[in-house]
C-alpha cells in the first residue's frame, strides 16, 4: 500500500486584496443611500414650510376676527414686501405682533430658503423658499392661494397685487 501525504493548507484570515473589495462596496452603498436620504430630508423641509403657512393662514383669519377686521394690529402700519420679521410684543404687523404666526414663520424660514411678507390691513402674502427645487417658493395669501411659485421668495409677491405671482 502506498501512502501519499496530502498537504492541506489551512488559510486564517481575508487578504488585503479582499478587504479593500468589500469596504469599496460599503462605500458606495454608503454614497448611494446618502443620495437618497438627502432628497428625503428636503422633501420633508418642503412639507413642513406647507404645513407652517397653512397653520398662519388660519391663524391670521382668526387674528382679523379679533382686531376688528384688520390684518393690521391697532395703531399698525403696513409692512411692504420685505424678509419676514421676527416676534416682537410692540410690533406694528400681524406677522411680528401674534406670537402664534411668528413662531410658525420662524419655524417656516428654518426649513425653507429665505423668506418674504407682505402684511396691510386688508390682505397679507407670504413666500418661502423651497429646497427641494431650487429658485420655487412656497406662497400663501388671503385669497386663498397656496402655492408652487417659480421664482425667489423676494420675487413671488406680486408688487401691484401683492397676491401670489
Amino acid at each position: 500500500m502506498n501512502s501519499k501525504k496530502v498537504c492541506l493548507s489551512v488559510r486564517q484570515g481575508f487578504t488585503l486584496i479582499e478587504l479593500l473589495l468589500v469596504v469599496s462596496i460599503i462605500g458606495i452603498l454608503i454614497g448611494i443611500t446618502m443620495r437618497y436620504l438627502g432628497g428625503a430630508r428636503a422633501k420633508g423641509n418642503d412639507a413642513s414650510v406647507q404645513s407652517n403657512l397653512g397653520t398662519i393662514r388660519a391663524l391670521s383669519e382668526i387674528y382679523y376676527l379679533d382686531n376688528f377686521n384688520s390684518y393690521l394690529p391697532v395703531g399698525g402700519t403696513t409692512f411692504g414686501v420685505a424678509p419676514c420679521p421676527v416676534y416682537d410684543i410692540a410690533g406694528t404687523n400681524m406677522f411680528s405682533q401674534n406670537k402664534s404666526i411668528s413662531m410658525a414663520i420662524t419655524e417656516a424660514v428654518l426649513r425653507g430658503k429665505g423668506s418674504s411678507c407682505y402684511n396691510s390691513g386688508t390682505n397679507w402674502t407670504i413666500a418661502i423658499g423651497l429646497n427641494l427645487n431650487t429658485n420655487t417658493s412656497w406662497c400663501v395669501d388671503t385669497e386663498g392661494s397656496a402655492k408652487v411659485v417659480n421664482s425667489a421668495p423676494l420675487t413671488a409677491i406680486n408688487g401691484v397685487t401683492f397676491h401670489c405671482n
